[in-house]
């Protein structure tokens, strides 16, 4: 499986899963990163973190850290 992280900008992919645990798991969670939800890389930081993505009709700014805790397909 690849993560988040790896996805190139432009791309659209379908999150799988979501990794970590607790008050990690549970911040993805409420950001609106949820199993199943579409995620398309909008921007990357010239240092790769943070990304800009769209999901949801908003978007959202997100460490590399957490993004390499979300798996895609």
């Amino acid at each position: 499986m690849r993560t988040l992280k790896e996805v190139k900008v432009g791309e659209t992919v379908t999150v799988t899963r979501l990794n970590g645990s607790g008050a990690v798991k549970r911040r993805i969670m409420d950001m609106g990163i949820t199993k199943g939800v579409e995620i398309k890389v909008r921007k990357v930081a010239p240092l790769g973190d943070p990304m800009e993505l769209n999901l949801r009709g908003y978007e959202l700014s997100v460490r590399k850290a957490d993004a390499e805790m979300i798996e895609v397909e």
